[in-house]
């Protein structure tokens, strides 16, 4: 593991902590942050976050990031020892959303490719559930 990704990692955390803990504001929805990608010379940072709603979750939570960005610069500047604290910017990621989609599709075409019965296959079916297929019991008396 690289010091760029031990730092993305780290950052990560400290990020998820500040705006879990320290971030009071009510636009804020259940926000995770997904991922964190730093440029070469730890510059820029770009943070991926997100939203459990609507898109109007997404643009409240990043209303609120965006004005709070200050506040979490400071605190990341002060809580690690980098030459420069890192320039960041958030990104909605809407993978989430993205796979359950792709889930729900391949799931209907699975449905439309399941092999049909054949039409004796179904026929059997029908007379075994009624009982048709066993012998019907007598009801006389048999003499011997």
């Amino acid at each position: 593991m690289s010091r760029k990704d031990k730092v993305a990692e780290t950052l990560k955390r400290e990020i998820c902590g500040i705006i879990h803990d320290e971030l009071k504001d009510p636009r804020l929805g259940f926000i995770t942050i997904t991922r964190v990608e730093l440029a070469q010379d730890l510059r820029n940072a770009k943070i991926f976050f997100s939203v459990l709603g609507k898109d109007q979750e997404y643009k409240k939570t990043k209303e609120a990031l965006d004005s709070a960005l200050g506040f979490i610069r400071r605190l990341i500047a002060q809580r690690f020892r980098f030459r420069f604290a890192p320039e960041i910017v958030f990104y909605a990621d809407r993978s989430g959303e993205y796979s359950v989609k792709i889930q729900e599709v391949l799931e209907e075409i699975n449905k439309l490719n399941e092999p049909r019965p054949s039409y004796d296959e179904r026929i059997g079916a029908k007379i075994k559930k009624e009982g048709r297929d066993e012998p019907k019991k007598s009801n006389r008396l048999h003499k011997k």
